[in-house]
């Protein structure tokens, strides 16, 4: 099968977790002792999220008083260049040496009167206590929101409208090549004119880039990694349940937090309305069980489904 496979952010820099070189090549190591087992079997196209590490590299940009911080689409290619070094260099290690693994930075177009640049919603860099989200965001000027019992800085993520470079992701397809692509949903980018494009101070969520990318390339399989075993209902609370097999219907008929597994469901439901296969979410640790149908949220266009509604 060829097969999209986009790794959360958190599933390589857990959010407990210091956000140092050290423990982001630990998962990355672990991550890519899956892929690979998946990728011998299936081409395979890798995208990933970069909320904690551009938040990260924001922070440090700041704190260099005497140049102005680089903007988010820069500080994005910086991610896409540093995480997918990582996961190339370990995807290699594992792979035979005939197995070529390539990493592209992607530009992705954007809306540039998308009302999300109005409305920030994703959230980016490491976790605060309450009082320490308020100081930062009355030092910085930042927008601040609620991460489960934690609070993060959001920025604006508008909608992706179209995946920039198809033509060389698929020509390393069709040469066999683990194709590394729209790390951090992708480098965001607007036109201003009718031709000219320029990047655009934003982060584009990676996995409703990697449902458009899993679509433009007629994907047989979106699969969302992330840091949790399946989508939950009554998530944190005592009644909380996973949801095995389900439609796209039936997730509609509930609402999921815009800031974490809402886009995950939105770009699950897009790429299965959309090509009629099926996506999947679950924990990174389960990929291939998932693969078999034995974990994680299947998200299938059968009308039959494990969901009592």
């Amino acid at each position: 099968m060829r097969i999209v496979v986009a790794l959360g952010g958190n599933a390589l820099l857990r959010r407990d977790q210091p956000p140092t070189a050290e423990n982001q090549l630990e998962n990355i190591c672990s991550a890519a002792s899956q892929l690979a087992r998946v990728a011998e079997k299936h081409d395979l196209v890798l995208t990933h999220g970069n909320g904690p590490q551009v938040g990260l590299l924001a922070l440090q940009a700041d704190a260099y008083v005497k140049v102005d911080a680089y903007p988010l689409d820069v500080l994005g290619a910086q991610t896409d260049g540093m995480i997918g070094y990582l996961l190339e260099q370990e995807l290699a290690n594992r792979l035979p040496a005939t197995r070529e693994v390539a990493t592209l930075i992607t530009r992705v177009e954007v809306d540039p009167q998308d009302p999300a640049f109005k409305h920030p919603s994703k959230p980016i860099g490491p976790i605060y206590s309450k009082a320490e989200s308020e100081q930062v965001a009355s030092a910085k000027g930042w927008s601040m929101a609620a991460d489960g019992s934690a609070f993060r800085r959001v920025v604006a993520s508008p909608k992706p409208l179209r995946v920039l470079g198809l033509q060389a992701i698929r020509w390393l397809l069709e040469r066999g090549a683990l194709v590394i692509a729209a790390g951090g949903g992708g480098i965001p980018v607007a036109r201003n004119g009718e031709k000219y494009l320029q990047g655009v101070e934003a982060v584009i969520d990676k996995d409703l880039c990697s449902s458009l990318l899993a679509r433009a390339l007629q994907a047989d399989l979106l699969v969302i990694a992330t840091d949790v075993p399946a989508v939950f209902l009554d998530w944190g609370k005592a009644t909380q349940r996973p949801l095995g097999k389900v439609t796209p219907q039936d997730l509609s008929n509930y609402d999921f937090a815009a800031g974490s597994m809402g886009p995950k469901v939105e770009a699950a439901q897009a790429f299965v309305c959309a090509t009629g296969q099926p996506a999947m979410i679950g924990s990174l640790e389960q990929i291939e069980d998932m693969l078999e149908g034995s974990a994680g949220t299947q998200v299938c266009p059968e009308t039959q489904s494990d969901l009592n509604i």
